[in-house]
């Protein structure tokens, strides 16, 4: 994990208001007073702060490099929450909207060659992965699967920047992608980087499975399925840095139950999702419930998300 905490809270302009392909918003924001936005680098996303309550991520797609706007692609997604729908359907070039960021849980590691695969939206994060490998000089090959090639965002601008490096995948034509061809033998000095639907992402996990560890890095934009899981009973958290000892009972979150202590903690998505309450681990040993922790990154036991993870012990001591 590569997070942090220096996310700030800004109110933005829509300065202008595109369509990425069918059902695909392109919004750019920018400064009313024209000030420069915070750096970021690909990979990093921003929370949407919408009525009623509602906070959702969205990936930054534009040029890390233009500190004067940023890019986020909106599918309309059909089965939305809320969330997806008010941003598609109503806002407008000119609206202003609260903003907060960035956050990078899916930062790009340097390395000599990458593969890139995206589905659908999931084309977002992956898109700056393309053009700082580029600018780094490494090796990278990017495949793009959607269901159409009209519901494929940002087609156009890739093949007009990398041509031949951009193999497309409309499924209608082409069927899935052929991820045994592409991934089936692990190769040396390789990252694989994956943003996608859960279906994408399980496969690509499944066939990776033999690359060495921390090879493959995948950002997901909804919970992954966590299995069968009993609520485990009460536990207590220590929180270092206030002094305070609380119990958690089983239907409660630590984020909860720490918010009603009167700690206060940053967060958003409250699935595991977004990586905004990654909250340091003194002591204890975490079950880990989150979307965002590799399998090597969890054994380390020195970070959770406490909106899902708990305590597979009596006793965590955070530093909070």
């Amino acid at each position: 994990m590569h997070s942090t905490h220096d996310e700030v809270d800004l109110r933005l302009r829509v300065a202008c208001r595109t369509s990425g392909a069918e059902g695909v918003a392109v919004l750019e924001l920018r400064d009313p007073a024209g000030a420069d936005l915070p750096a970021w680098s690909p990979g990093a996303h921003v929370d949407l702060k919408l009525p009623g309550g509602l906070v959702r991520q969205y990936s930054l797609c534009g040029d890390p490099h233009d500190r004067s706007a940023w890019q986020i692609g909106v599918l309309r997604e059909p089965e939305s929450r809320g969330g997806s729908a008010y941003v598609y359907d109503e806002i407008r070039e000119g609206d202003e909207i609260d903003v907060r960021g960035p956050r990078n849980n899916f930062e790009l590691v340097p390395a000599p060659r990458y593969v890139f695969i995206a589905g659908g939206i999931g084309i977002t994060p992956i898109l700056p992965m393309a053009a700082a490998a580029e600018e780094a000089g490494a090796e990278w090959e990017f495949h793009y699967g959607g269901r159409t090639r009209t519901s494929m965002a940002f087609r156009d601008a890739l093949d007009a920047a990398h041509g031949p490096k951009i193999s497309l995948h409309p499924q209608d034509e082409v069927g899935l992608i052929d991820l045994e061809r592409i991934l089936g033998a692990p190769q040396p000095d390789t990252l694989v980087y994956c943003c996608g639907p859960e279906p994408l992402l399980r496969a690509v996990e499944t066939v990776c499975a033999g690359w060495p560890a921390g090879t493959l890095h995948v950002e997901r934009f909804a919970p992954k399925e966590q299995g069968e899981r009993v609520l485990s009973g009460d536990f207590e958290v220590e929180l270092a840095l206030s002094g305070q000892t609380l119990t958690v009972p089983p239907d409660k979150s630590i984020l909860e139950v720490v918010e009603k202590a009167g700690v206060p903690v940053l967060s958003s998505c409250k699935e595991g999702t977004c990586g905004t309450c990654e909250t340091p681990v003194l002591a204890g040993e975490v079950d880990h419930r989150d979307s965002l922790l590799t399998p090597e990154e969890q054994a380390a036991n020195d970070t959770m998300f406490i909106c899902v993870s708990r305590a597979a012990c009596p006793k965590l001591v955070l530093e909070l």
